[in-house]
């Protein structure tokens, strides 16, 4: 009937497969306006179905009101339903790149070393802490995160970082990425701009590009920021990394920092300082937070992704007490909260210490790549490169005097196997630091590090 096949054997219920048919036909108009539609009793006759599926298939078009029913009337179809047919537009569709193999040499930065993870221990934990949490929990527990998450938090700054935060003034975030964007929305208003660094994180600059944020760059020196440079007019606040620069490496140093202060003090503004991997320093302890300065005017970023794991998502912000209010609204509004048993299970791992163990094995072992990558580099080209930045995170900047890489340069090296990043990729105000190569080191062994180094060297200097 009509043309209708059911196939008795799919995962579509026959009911479902009737009402899609007769859907099909109305709004194509192949069954016209005020058409009359065979009785249930005649349509399971023919379709050799049962009159309860025949009426299910009724109840459908009903209820969608494709057609109209009264009582002691036939169905009919509705007036008005038919579609004129389209010509579907082609896609353009993207060159879809054939799957690459594994590169000879991944420099890539930021990468932790996954193998090194106790996924075990994890898994562990989320098994443990789920029947712990209470019913009430369960729902829709609010914008600023599980409780004990927080406290746990503030307890490991107080002692890695030797700061006092309350747990009422840190608040949960899914990542980096998810606080700069809520951020914006809160601190930009009527085109202000945020000041960032150049080169600065290209992740985090084009996040702000993409919700239409003006971006003013300052320049980057060996040490961080050049606040000599700096200009608040204008701006709703400065984004900086300044306990370990991305990607030139620099600490910022005091007298920069109480420029920074000073400036958002008299302009009202506020600083965002990114923290992405200062657990990682290998000549001294972490860096103290630019937050300790002034909590009033600093707002600090932290994440586990580069201590844990990237696909955790779980990061947090302190909040000044008059920025709190707005952040609230807006995260309940966005997304409301982050996953309830991830931070059940990181809050346990901050509370057994367990974090500080695997954090002290990452850094010792981070430190030994670190120095084996130096030395490779010193055994490959001698004395012609300079090491940037200081000793911390998991990679290196390097400059080497009288060269220039590029994204030809780039692609080049990936057709070769290669994978390398130049500084310039993070750079806004191109041609300042073509002669530096940013080596990411904390995912590779040591003889991945080694001929890594070599085959970089050797795809170098055949070009």
């Amino acid at each position: 009937m009509w043309g209708i096949e059911l196939k008795r054997n799919s995962d579509i219920t026959l009911s479902r497969q009737i009402y899609l048919n007769l859907r099909t036909k109305i709004l194509e108009g192949y069954l016209k306006p005020g058409e009359s539609l065979p009785s249930t009793r005649e349509l399971s006759r023919i379709l050799g179905i049962s009159r309860n599926t025949a009426c299910e298939a009724y109840d459908m078009l009903l209820a969608e009101a494709f057609t109209e029913s009264r009582q002691g009337s036939p169905t009919r179809v509705a007036e008005g339903l038919q579609l004129e047919p389209t010509t579907p537009a082609l896609p353009k569709l993207n060159r879809v790149e054939p799957p690459q193999a594994a590169f000879r040499a991944d420099f890539r930065t930021g990468q932790p070393d996954l193998r090194r993870f106790p996924q075990h221990q994890w898994l562990q934990l989320l098994h443990q802490s789920a029947p712990e949490i209470p019913l009430s929990q369960w729902g829709y527990s609010g914008p600023q995160g599980l409780l004990q998450l927080r406290e746990e938090i503030a307890a490991w700054l107080l002692r890695s970082r030797g700061i006092k935060v309350h747990p009422q003034d840190i608040y949960i975030t899914a990542g980096a990425t998810q606080a700069l964007h809520l951020l914006a929305d809160l601190l930009c208003n009527d085109g202000q701009e945020i000041l960032v660094e150049d080169p600065g994180h290209t992740g985090m600059i084009h996040a702000l590009q993409g919700k239409g944020i003006p971006i003013r760059p300052v320049p980057v020196d060996k040490h961080g920021l050049q606040t000599e440079h700096l200009n608040g007019q204008g701006a709703a606040a400065i984004y900086v990394t300044p306990s370990h620069q991305f990607p030139l490496g620099g600490i910022l140093p005091a007298l920069r920092r109480t420029a920074l202060v000073r400036q958002v003090r008299e302009y009202e503004q506020y600083i965002i300082e990114d923290d992405y991997d200062s657990e990682f320093r290998y000549s001294g302890g972490p860096i103290a937070p630019l937050y300790s300065m002034d909590p009033e005017r600093v707002i600090y970023v932290g994440t586990f992704s580069k201590t844990l794991f990237p696909a955790l998502r779980i990061g947090y912000v302190i909040l000044p007490h008059q920025l709190q209010a707005q952040w609230r609204y807006l995260r309940t509004h966005a997304d409301v909260q982050n996953p309830l048993f991830e931070q059940a299970a990181l809050a346990q791992y901050l509370q057994s210490r367990k974090f500080d163990r695997h954090v002290q094995q990452m850094r010792k072992l981070y430190g030994q790549r670190r120095k084996i990558l130096l030395e490779t580099l010193a055994e490959v080209w001698g004395s012609k490169w300079i090491p940037w930045g200081d000793a911390a995170g998991l990679h290196l900047a390097v400059e080497f005097p009288g060269m220039s890489f590029d994204m030809e340069f780039v692609r080049q090296a990936k057709e070769a196997g290669i994978l390398v990043t130049p500084a310039e990729y993070h750079s806004l105000n191109k041609g300042l630091h073509q002669d530096k190569l940013l080596l990411g080191y904390g995912h590779l062994e040591a003889e991945e590090i080694r001929q890594g180094i070599r085959l970089l060297y050797d795809f170098i200097h055949s070009n």
